[in-house]
């Protein structure tokens, strides 16, 4: 939303917080504001729900021990309002009406740019030069992202765009239906309100009220609902072959690429009202047990999963409803001996900086809708608080979520053990002498199971709000306890000097958190290809400024079979930068399954490297 704050106050909260979905500020070097601004008017014009935001204009960050904004000033600060002002009416789809003004902070002037959030017909706005959808831009946290196809579905679904969920289906059927799904959901419907006027109905015009079906010159389509929700086995391997989820239990905490490592899998499909039930299940049962006495009064002992039935399954029914099904993946709900991890195709429409708000953005509104009449789903946006409540209730740790735009993927990751138990009291008694609050314990107790955690992390398992998180964190970070990687909205914290010595704790500078040497930069390309076997070494060195895809695609492959390598590592192999590196092959490949993290429980860890699937045996090209 816009602050109403004083430009003084709003570098106060800067320093205090860093920048914010709400809160960006720029540093001007000339009479140009540049484009990147205009992006931010775009992101913050169009951000559903957000209410705008504030740009400050004349602020410069310093990279220091901590990051600290300070004023550098505007010098022609009334050109450059009439150049925004102008801008903002000429360069989008639709004028934009900002609020600029003027503060003098010390000796040096700071433009303040209030820029308010679109009404909802008027959205998508984005640039004319570029259309759509490369000319629009999203707010994902503190940074500026282009809009996706799956962006402008959103804003377009209440004008005239229909969801993805309620299109047809290419060779489906009204025989490709499932009799014993539409029966699971009529008994469902009837445990709700057995006078439900549908329920009175024919099944073809229970699933026509439903969108399950479409009816067009005299003829019956099947939508995506109609064969998500009722298709049978047969048709949704036919038709949706990826539409399933995986439950694999892996030995031990961490994700291992021994290809000699026989991995426990079970691949369950079907309609999902169907489907449910068995994906819980197979949780439940896997899940170790707490011991409990009868409160009925018997006195009898009674087993309890240690993570408690409500949040396995509203996060079994969110991955459900929530994921895109246009994405050809499975959802993949890995059991490692500490903690479950759930894994759906498909980021969040909703801001992770908004996941504790009330309200939902549906991604796909009929499935949802049915759901929510068998009370499977409440589609209120209240499914990550209720999560977190019952873990917190049960003495667990708080769930950590993670939406990766990038990699169109929502991650949810649950630990096991319960903190701060008399396990953990004994690790931390080490750090009494340092003053730390319980909140920072579980966050090294988090670092010391994972491996690594963020801002967003930390708030997640201590309910904390953006100040009091980057209070704590840098607090750690004084204490040589963490280490922040990376920059900006990509800054993660790994064990520092002073962590205990543990796994990744206490590494070389210059060594990842696999302990293996770092190389990226261009002079250490030739350190890196001399590491490498022989015919690799060839092929590597044979690479000209031309290098087809496939050619480049099958290269990496053998790379990362030789061992993992982070994208840095590769970019430096095929002479390219790391980002055109990482747009152009590695998220489609992670996407297609040709590649998988190294650390998939964390996609953005510091230490982040990509190795060859289990089951893949692509050849060299």
């Amino acid at each position: 939303m816009i602050s109403a704050k004083s430009a003084t106050a709003l570098i106060q909260e800067l320093n205090e917080t860093d920048e914010t979905e709400h809160l960006e500020a720029k540093e001007i070097s000339g009479a140009d504001v540049g484009k990147s601004f205009y992006e931010t008017v775009c992101a913050l014009s169009n951000e559903p729900d957000l209410g705008g935001g504030t740009i400050l204009l004349g602020i410069e960050k310093e990279q220091a021990l901590f990051p600290l904004y300070s004023v550098s000033g505007v010098s022609g600060p009334d050109k450059i309002a009439s150049d925004i002002a102008s801008g903002c009416t000429t360069i989008f789809n639709i004028p934009v009406r900002v609020d600029i003004s003027q503060e003098k902070v010390g000796e040096k002037i700071v433009v303040k740019v209030d820029v308010p959030e679109l009404q909802r017909n008027q959205k998508p706005l984005y640039f004319k030069s570029q259309g759509l959808p490369r000319g629009a831009f999203r707010r994902n946290g503190p940074t500026d992202v282009r809009c996706t196809d799956e962006d402008l579905l959103a804003f377009f679904h209440n004008k005239t765009h229909e969801p993805y969920d309620s299109c047809i289906v290419a060779d489906a059927v009204y025989d490709d239906l499932d009799e014993l799904a539409i029966g699971a959901y009529r008994r469902a419907r009837a445990e709700v309100n057995r006078l439900a006027e549908e329920l009175t109905w024919t099944d073809e015009d229970m699933l026509y009220a439903l969108g399950a079906i479409k009816r067009s010159n005299e003829s019956v389509r099947v939508t995506v609902t109609g064969l998500v929700m009722f298709g049978k086995q047969a048709a949704l391997r036919r038709l949706f072959p990826s539409n399933r989820v995986d439950y694999v239990r892996i030995p031990g905490n961490a994700w291992v690429s021994d290809p000699e490592r026989v991995f426990e899998s079970v691949d369950m499909r079907g309609p999902v009202l169907t489907l449910l039930p068995r994906v819980i299940a197979a949780i439940i049962d896997d899940l170790p047990k707490a011991f409990g006495i009868d409160e009925n009064g018997s006195g009898q002992r009674t087993e309890l999963p240690v993570i408690p039935y409500r949040v396995i399954r509203e996060a079994v029914v969110n991955s459900l409803m929530h994921r895109s099904y246009q994405i050809a993946q499975p959802i993949q709900i890995i059991r490692y001996s500490n903690r479950i991890e759930i894994k759906n195709p498909g980021y969040s429409l909703k801001s992770q900086e908004r996941f504790d708000e009330p309200g939902s953005l549906i991604r796909n509104p009929h499935i949802a809708e049915i759901l929510h009449e068998t009370r499977f789903a409440e589609t209120k946006g209240s499914g990550i608080r209720v999560m977190r409540k019952y873990m917190a209730n049960s003495g667990l740790s708080s769930p950590t979520f993670d939406s990766d735009r990038d990699n169109d993927e929502f991650r949810a990751i649950f630990l096991l053990h319960h903190f701060l138990n008399e396990n953990d009291w004994e690790w931390l008694s080490q750090f009494k002498s340092m003053d730390l609050t319980e909140d920072q314990m579980r966050a090294l107790i988090f670092m010391r199971e994972v491996g690594a955690i963020d801002n967003s992390t930390y708030r997640s398992l201590t309910q904390s709000d953006t100040l009091g998180a980057s209070k704590s964190l840098r607090h750690l970070r004084s204490l040589y306890l963490i280490s922040d990687r990376g920059s900006g909205a990509r800054t993660y914290y790994v064990p520092g000097r002073s962590f205990p010595a543990q796994g990744a704790a206490n590494m070389d500078a210059s060594m990842d958190v696999s302990g293996h040497k770092m190389y990226g930069k261009s002079g250490d390309r030739l350190a890196l290809a001399s590491d490498l076997p022989p015919e690799l070494r060839l092929r590597v060195q044979a690479i000209g400024k031309r290098l087809e895809p496939e050619k480049a695609r099958a290269l990496i492959i053998d790379l990362c079979r030789w061992r993992p390598l982070s994208a840095e590592e590769i970019a430096s192999f095929i002479r390219k930068t790391t980002s055109y590196v990482s747009q152009k092959y590695l998220y489609g490949m992670v996407r297609d399954g040709r590649l998988v993290y190294l650390y998939p429980e964390m996609v953005k860890h510091p230490g982040q490297k990509y190795r060859v699937a289990d089951n893949h045996n692509e050849q060299a090209v």
